[in-house]
């Protein structure tokens, strides 16, 4: 008796899966006469299999002078270069305030950039996401596939340099907070971050808050559009809705070039912890996942091959990253750069 009360779930468990997995079969399985070897086919030739995704720093510690005092530190949160390397690719720090030169000879060894969040919007940072900025146009009309990535502020400073107008911007609550995405009526999503999202994932970024929030400004969809700059350099994918029911463009893809605007924050949901309104759950890693993936399968599409090197020697990896975690808010780990120095 008690023999079949234990082994009867199991039964109709195993009737279960069997019913279920009836059509799908191993490679070996399909195989009838056993003739064929495993074989592995050669990577596209086409495509660059080592990319290399340049990020710019941002004035100051990270943590609001818990770090450093010094006047002329940058940082960049560790968040960012984790993302680059989920979706496959390595990083090259690319230090604002170090000598031009310098910067834009590390700018050739790279395959796309990511222009982070944070609050600098004047003066020699503003100046030099603006040269990076046209610079990346510049390579993408001579020819070769080159991405960025603009995050909150990344996407802000775009907005400002496209539209030449230091007043596009507008105020919003959505300073920590995790919302929707809600996609704008028949957009099409192919060439876009989300193109390869598994459909269950994009119903759910329209329903769930899934990705998170941690901006003081924005543009309204009508303020967007009514730029002519704008709205002929990008078209607008998702907007959000702040904590006051405002509306604000919240994902941006440009028409002719590989650049993606981003007003929430994608890096986060896998590996930033300062916020409970941070979301962790599997839904919202994925959504971390698949928009680092599809960074790297645009940064794979440049051809530009540098010397292996000169890349070694500038990868983020000759640096550290340094714990901030402990207060309990702000960033996890940062990378901090006290003196900047180039080894090309």
């Amino acid at each position: 008796m008690w023999k079949l009360c234990f082994c009867l779930p199991f039964l109709l468990l195993d009737i279960g899966v069997a019913k279920a997995s009836a059509s799908i079969y191993l490679p070996s399985q399909t195989d009838a006469d056993g003739s064929s070897n495993p074989v592995c086919s050669s990577p596209d030739p086409n495509l660059n299999h080592r990319p290399v995704i340049g990020i710019l720093s941002h004035p100051g510690d990270g943590a609001s002078g818990r770090l450093s005092n010094d006047t002329t530190s940058t940082y960049i949160a560790a968040s960012y270069v984790k993302f680059a390397e989920a979706g496959g690719a390595r990083v090259i720090p690319l230090i604002y305030n170090e000598p031009e030169d310098f910067l834009f000879k590390k700018l050739e060894l790279v395959n796309g950039v990511i222009f982070t969040g944070g609050w600098a919007k004047k003066y020699e940072y503003f100046d030099m996401v603006t040269k990076i900025f046209k610079k990346a146009l510049e390579r993408n009309d001579a020819g070769e596939h080159f991405p960025i990535y603009g995050i909150c502020l990344g996407f802000e400073l775009m907005s400002i340099i496209v539209s030449q107008d230091r007043g596009i911007l507008q105020r919003f609550d959505a300073e920590d907070n995790a919302s929707s995405l809600q996609f704008v009526e028949n957009v099409n999503i192919e060439g876009t971050l989300f193109q390869r999202f598994p459909p269950e994932l994009l119903r759910k970024l329209s329903t769930d808050c899934l990705v998170m929030q941690k901006h003081r400004w924005g543009i309204t969809p009508e303020k967007f559009k009514a730029n002519h700059a704008l709205s002929s350099f990008f078209e607008i994918v998702t907007t959000c809705i702040d904590e006051n029911s405002k509306t604000y463009v919240s994902t941006v893809k440009a028409k002719k070039y590989p650049i993606t605007g981003f007003q929430w924050h994608p890096e986060k949901n896998a590996f930033e912890w300062g916020s409970s309104q941070i979301p962790h759950s599997a839904d919202a890693i994925q959504v971390t996942q698949y928009a680092a993936s599809y960074l790297v399968s645009e940064a794979r599409k440049s051809l530009n091959r540098p010397s292996s090197e000169k890349v070694l020697k500038n990868l983020i990896y000759n640096y550290k990253p340094t714990y901030c975690g402990y207060a309990g808010k702000g960033y996890d780990e940062v990378y901090l750069f006290t003196q900047p120095r180039s080894r090309l």
